[in-house]
């Protein structure tokens, strides 16, 4: 499953929720793209207050804070 984590460098929390996709690619297959907002205006004013977000393959995007077992349960549906 290819899945996007928009982040922006130096965020303290995408770094945990990167860690948090890791722990889940230990278990499910898991593609992670890591989506850099500041290269992108319209990243910024989509993303800028919501970062860390993760994007699942049907567009569903799921905002921080959230946790191992949230993102396992929208990979099992």
């Amino acid at each position: 499953m290819h899945i996007i984590l928009f982040t922006t460098q130096g965020c303290h929390l995408c770094e945990q929720a990167h860690e948090l996709l890791l722990d889940v690619a230990e278990k499910e297959p898991l593609d992670i793209t890591l989506q850099e907002i500041g290269d992108d205006d319209d990243l910024v004013a989509r993303y800028g207050i919501r970062i860390p977000v993760v994007q699942f393959p049907d567009n569903y995007e799921l905002d921080w804070p959230f946790s191992q077992s949230d993102i396992e349960a929208i990979i099992s549906r």
